[in-house]
């Protein structure tokens, strides 16, 4: 999860999310490449004579203005959708997880097996323990097995929300009436904490998500025990 003063993004921990943010840095360079330019030429016209008048009519240099930004563009472009078709692509799922939204709070049913379903709300701060992350913790976790492909399928029952776990690089909207899918896999185990990013009404910012990402035997356990 995020820390206090932090910058950059959260640490990756799905292959997409390393995705995104190998392409963030890409982008960012590009950036910083070409406001450096630009403040050297800004710099040069303010502190020299201009001598070459001629040149702003030459042939050459609107060629180079012209297909330059055009090849900038492509470079940024290409690895842009093919990261979008990562993200769109699911292939034999292991698991299929139904989140819905609700004001304010979520629900998860586990579609491959039977009566696995819960609700998770958000801990009231008077009622966390030592170390729990005030209006991030919930009450139900939504435990899943790490290195798998998870399909998330995810609704909304009443006003527009939005599904977000920024460390495994999610973020789909819960439109009521319309099933989105998401793709969720995990390196490691651990914590991964979220939240609503669409403002759905006085409570939007009470109605965090928690992932609890373990290994498969862990995962049959307590997928067995909730059953029971």
């Amino acid at each position: 999860m995020a820390y206090p003063l932090q910058l950059g993004l959260q640490d990756a921990t799905s292959p997409i999310m390393e995705e995104l943010t190998n392409f963030h840095d890409h982008t960012l360079m590009i950036v910083f490449l070409i406001s450096s330019l630009v403040l050297y030429i800004i710099t040069l016209m303010l502190t020299q004579k201009l001598t070459h008048t001629s040149t702003m009519d030459a042939q050459e240099v609107e060629t180079i203005w012209t297909i330059l930004p055009a090849v900038i563009l492509i470079l940024i472009a290409l690895p842009s959708l093919r990261i979008l078709y990562m993200m769109d692509e699911i292939n034999n799922p292991a698991l299929t997880v139904k989140t819905m939204g609700h004001q304010w709070y979520w629900s998860y049913e586990y579609t491959d097996y039977e009566d696995l379903c819960f609700d998770s709300y958000m801990i009231p701060t008077n009622d966390l323990k030592p170390g729990e992350l005030r209006l991030l913790e919930v009450d139900n976790r939504v435990v899943l097995p790490m290195e798998l492909p998870i399909r998330m399928l995810i609704s909304s029952e009443d006003v527009l929300h939005s599904w977000a776990v920024p460390s495994l690089g999610l973020k789909t909207d819960a439109i009521p009436g319309r099933l989105n899918q998401a793709t969720i896999s995990s390196n490691r185990p651990g914590l991964y904490y979220g939240q609503c990013s669409e403002i759905c009404g006085s409570n939007h910012s009470f109605m965090p998500i928690v992932l609890e990402m373990v290994p498969l035997k862990h995962f049959e356990n307590w997928s067995s025990s909730m059953i029971q």
